[in-house]
């Protein structure tokens, strides 16, 4: 049978020849039990074949076998995928759903024959924007003048926003007030341990983080400090490239993966600790990124042994000086990214159980994706919106005033589910940072 696939791979194009050998071996590993089933969030939502983990590994595999067209019919469903890994958790025979995912991506983007004003600034803005750290701080300065001056009330007054684009006015009503600029920590700098020296760690800022949401940032330093740790925030240091490689553009994200090694390699720090789970995970793969790179591939084993999840360091050499109690009931929503392929599961839990005062209840269903998967809920609104619903359903059922997560894209997405269910007066979402500094007495 494979004698006969690879030789009708010489009669069909070149780019399906490709996707044959970058992923066929791993669509031969499913044996399409339906185990990924009830952990797909967008079967779930979709209730259709195309929309399943075996589902689209069977499409990807009639691909690469020249029997089916990438564009006319592998394209959406790939893209409608929220590429949560769940599935690699639930799988008994171990399908490495996420290299093939990106692998398929990469393909069919270079398939793309015209590409659409939406591509086009996509590709304009992971390329020329993200990878830019003085570009995104300018863009999180310019969102800060338009919510100093005022501005934003104007344009939501008027709907301006909504006219030209739904989707972004919903999120635009998410965003966090933004610092003023002289808080944001600095590249290079050393911010030296609170009471007796444990360790040196170098800091993963990330962009959207350093743009956006700096205060939290300035917050994870301020932990850091406080369980005894010299903090380093690396200078040349550069986006993780999760958002590159979810869109297909592996290239760009081996480029960044490689500035980021070079960068926190120079630091020789013990530990290198970021507080995204989205960043992390991509940061926690720069090994099988860079398998096939010849002299990276050891530097990039070494880095990914070093990396961490802010919540991993806490619990192994906390301790943290709380000050005060937590009043109220808070439960955590798991980011898909470092519960599924970093393996980040207790560590925030404990941590939060750990906050005198506080009521702690665990959500239902609290490893579903909630849909908001990098820009996913923009590409995809009205589908991340049906998960995001299902997702606050539960939520409300723990009469909670306050939902942690670990990653910025989840904290925004449920910002917009408790908006959407109009109970922004009783609830709110908070980074898992943020709570605990907030009980440290740290602002």
């Amino acid at each position: 049978m494979m004698k006969t696939v690879i030789k009708q791979q010489e009669a069909i194009n070149p780019l399906a020849k490709k996707l044959f050998e970058q992923t066929y071996e791993w669509t031969n590993q499913c044996v399409q039990c339906g185990y990924c089933l009830p952990a797909c969030p967008t079967y779930e939502s979709m209730g259709k074949e195309s929309a399943s983990p075996r589902g689209r590994i069977n499409l990807v595999k009639m691909a690469a076998e020249g029997r089916i067209g990438i564009q006319e019919h592998l394209a959406e469903p790939i893209d409608l995928c929220l590429g949560c890994r769940a599935c690699e958790t639930a799988c008994p025979v171990g399908v490495p759903y996420g290299r093939l995912l990106e692998a398929t991506k990469e393909i069919i983007a270079e398939s793309k024959q015209h590409l659409s004003l939406a591509d086009q600034l996509k590709k304009s803005a992971l390329n020329k924007l993200i990878p830019h750290s003085n570009r995104m701080k300018l863009a999180g300065n310019l969102i800060r003048l338009y919510q100093k001056t005022g501005l934003h009330q104007f344009v939501r007054k008027t709907n301006w926003l909504s006219k030209a684009s739904e989707p972004l006015a919903q999120f635009e009503r998410t965003l966090p007030l933004i610092e003023i600029p002289d808080k944001r920590i600095k590249q290079g700098k050393i911010y030296p341990a609170k009471g007796e020296k444990k360790g040196k760690v170098a800091f993963f800022a990330g962009c959207i983080m350093d743009a956006f949401m700096s205060r939290i940032n300035r917050l994870t330093v301020e932990l850091l400090r406080e369980i005894g740790f010299e903090v380093v925030v690396p200078v040349n240091q550069a986006c993780c490239g999760a958002l590159h490689a979810h869109q297909g553009e592996r290239e760009m994200a081996k480029q960044l993966a490689k500035r980021n090694i070079l960068a926190f390699q120079a630091t020789e720090a013990d530990f290198y600790i970021n507080n995204a789970g989205g960043c992390g995970a991509a940061l926690h793969e720069y090994d099988e990124l860079l398998a096939e790179e010849g002299e990276w591939k050891e530097a990039a084993k070494a880095f990914v042994e070093k990396s961490l999840d802010i919540s991993q360091l806490l619990m192994e050499y906390g301790p943290l000086p709380f000050k005060q109690p937590w009043h109220g009931i808070v439960v955590y929503q798991d980011s898909c990214h470092l519960r599924n392929v970093q393996n980040v599961v207790n560590e925030p839990r404990k941590i939060l159980q750990s906050i005198p005062g506080i009521t702690y209840v665990e959500l239902e269903d609290a490893a579903h994706c909630c849909a908001s998967g990098g820009i996913y809920n923009l590409l995809h609104f009205e589908e991340s919106m049906k998960i995001l619903d299902l997702k606050m359903e539960k939520v409300n059922q723990t009469e909670a005033t306050v939902v942690v997560t670990s990653n910025p894209g989840c904290q925004l997405q449920m910002n917009l589910g408790i908006q959407r269910r109009g109970h922004s007066n009783q609830m709110k979402s908070m980074h898992l940072v943020e709570i605990l500094a907030e009980a440290c007495g740290i602002h």
